[in-house]
């Protein structure tokens, strides 16, 4: 199986998008084909998500169907709803009883002030795109930047978007990210072209950069979004390993490392940072070695994912809506 430095690099994981530019959001489903052992952690002090707290390793339910990351802030909260409806169709779930319960954590995004449409009635469209991402999901490359959960996404200084980034470890376990960038803080530094990513960079996948040759006090001063805006990157981090559910909950926090690294700040009051983990348990670590390599590399990928997203994204369609990095430095 060839990498496509994409989530879906990884067996078993099919990733799906809506993407609705005149509403400026969108949502973005991760289907896993059997129950995957999950965990997350949640850094930002504004996190908005649904059964984010049965994934704490201490809790019973180990392992979940899919993960859906949206736009809409808490109306997109509806999303899971349309997952857990097409996995209902089709006989998935937690079984209690006779009756199967889909389990689907969700983390959003605050999208609500970038210009789109959001007049949508009495009742939010996100529950139907959730179902829609779900119909849609594959295990086929997808292309990142303005879509999905990153359609509507914007960072301190530019554009933001949907990314992803693939590894494997010397003995071949695979670990991928998929983020959607909506930052508080700026993916970049200061108001140039490098990306804080860059340490990380692959084959020039967000343009070959590499770091100023010099840091100035303005490279490092706070950028930020305004005050009263709430923003938030939110992401997973997927393996073929297989972990137990304290296991994945480090990724979970080592995926965190990796978007401390890649956006300044982080993890700020009005963010609300959320990165899942998740195992799908095809392939046998060979010790601890590897999982410590595993928890590395769950940091470089999602430094790398972040960075992506943002070199990828391009600018929504509306009079004044916030420039991408392409716009700017392309």
């Amino acid at each position: 199986m060839a990498l496509y430095n994409l989530l879906t690099d990884i067996g078993g994981v099919s990733v799906g998008h809506v993407t609705d530019l005149t509403l400026g959001s969108g949502v973005t489903a991760i289907v896993f084909d059997e129950p995957a052992t999950a965990s997350g952690t949640v850094l930002g002090g504004a996190p908005g998500g649904r059964e984010t707290a049965l994934l704490d390793p201490s809790m019973v339910v180990q392992q979940v169907d899919a993960f859906v990351l949206s736009g809409g802030s808490a109306f997109g909260l509806d999303a899971a709803g349309g997952v857990q409806a097409g996995l209902r169709e089709i006989g998935r779930g937690f079984p209690v009883g006779p009756v199967k319960v889909p389990i689907v954590p969700q983390a959003i995004l605050m999208d609500l002030l970038n210009g789109g449409d959001k007049d949508w009635g009495l009742h939010s469209p996100y529950r139907d795109m959730g179902y829609a991402a779900f119909k849609a999901a594959s295990k086929e490359p997808f292309p990142l930047g303005t879509l999905g959960a990153g359609t509507g996404a914007t960072t301190a200084t530019m554009k933001g978007g949907l990314g992803s980034a693939s590894m494997e470890t010397r003995n071949g376990t695979r670990i991928a990210a998929i983020v959607a960038v909506n930052a508080m803080g700026s993916a970049t530094v200061g108001t140039g072209p490098h990306f804080w990513a860059a340490p990380f960079e692959r084959d020039k996948e967000f343009g070959g950069r590499g770091l100023p040759q010099t840091f100035t006090p303005s490279d490092t001063a706070l950028r930020a979004k305004g005050i009263d805006i709430t923003a938030t990157t939110i992401g997973a981090v997927v393996t073929d390993a297989k972990l137990t559910k304290a296991q994945v909950h480090r990724l979970s926090i080592m995926a965190h490392d990796g978007l401390a690294r890649a956006i300044l700040p982080a993890h700020l009051p009005s963010d609300g940072d959320t990165m899942f983990a998740a195992a799908t348990g095809r392939r046998e670590l060979t010790d601890l070695a590897e999982f410590m390599e595993l928890c590395h590399l769950a940091t470089v990928v999602t430094a790398r994912a972040i960075a992506r997203g943002v070199f990828e994204a391009t600018a929504l369609p509306y009079d004044g809506a916030q420039k991408s990095w392409r716009d700017l430095f392309a």
